[in-house]
């Protein structure tokens, strides 16, 4: 892929979403970093619900200390995972008091370390508390950028990452991250895909496929 075919590709969507931006609520990186855990498996607006409660009963690390598990696992019951989540998000309040003052490290490599905290987490909190260029590869990030040739088809989580942070100016990565996830969620959807009204279907091998029988149909009718 061309540089020059990278940059329309980049241009194109950001013109369809100037404005994209982390849907995750939260006030500071503390909170950004528990409904970033929130959100694994899970869609950000059912995360919005639960954290606009959750925020206002927990404020600190030493809140989420200071109740027994088994309630915390009530307060995020309608998210998936939310024993497994209730115990990390205990684990990692314990693991900021003990070892970062209670705060959240700006470091990537200090993040990761936190309990429930990948890759992608990480990428997710140094870019938008702390302003730091990154990626953060999800489903949508994953699928966008296979189907329009930014990534190659059998290419893991890591690889896609890593060559879009090659194709992607680094002053560029948070705003592309956001406008990559913007254009996955609400355009080029996993199964109901907008590609009749598509600006870059020349460029998408999903995107033919599902024209195709149209089109094909459509040759068949007017004969």
């Amino acid at each position: 892929m061309t540089q020059k075919l990278v940059r329309h590709i980049l241009d194109t969507i950001g013109e369809l979403f100037p404005d994209a931006h982390c849907e995750l609520r939260h006030s500071n990186p503390f909170e950004l970093t528990i409904a970033v855990l929130l959100s694994a498996q899970c869609t950000d607006e059912t995360v919005n619900k639960v954290t606009l409660d959750l925020f206002q009963k927990y404020k600190r690390p030493e809140d989420y200390l200071a109740v027994p598990l088994e309630e915390l696992e009530q307060d995020i019951r309608r998210i998936g995972l939310f024993r497994n989540k209730a115990s990390n998000i205990q684990k990692l309040c314990r693991l900021l008091l003990d070892k970062f003052d209670g705060e959240i490290p700006e470091k990537h490599e200090h993040l990761v370390e936190l309990p429930g905290v990948g890759r992608k987490t990480a990428n997710v909190v140094v870019s938008n508390a702390f302003g730091v260029p990154a990626i953060a590869v999800d489903t949508h990030v994953e699928r966008v950028s296979k189907r329009l040739g930014l990534a190659g088809i059998d290419d893991s989580v890591l690889e896609v990452e890593k060559k879009l942070m090659k194709k992607v100016p680094r002053e560029e990565w948070t705003q592309t991250h956001h406008r990559l996830i913007f254009f996955g969620r609400y355009h080029c959807k996993a199964q109901n895909p907008k590609c009749e009204v598509c600006p870059l279907l020349d460029h998408c091998r999903e995107g033919k496929k599902r024209m195709k029988p149209s089109s094909t149909r459509k040759t068949i009718t007017n004969k």
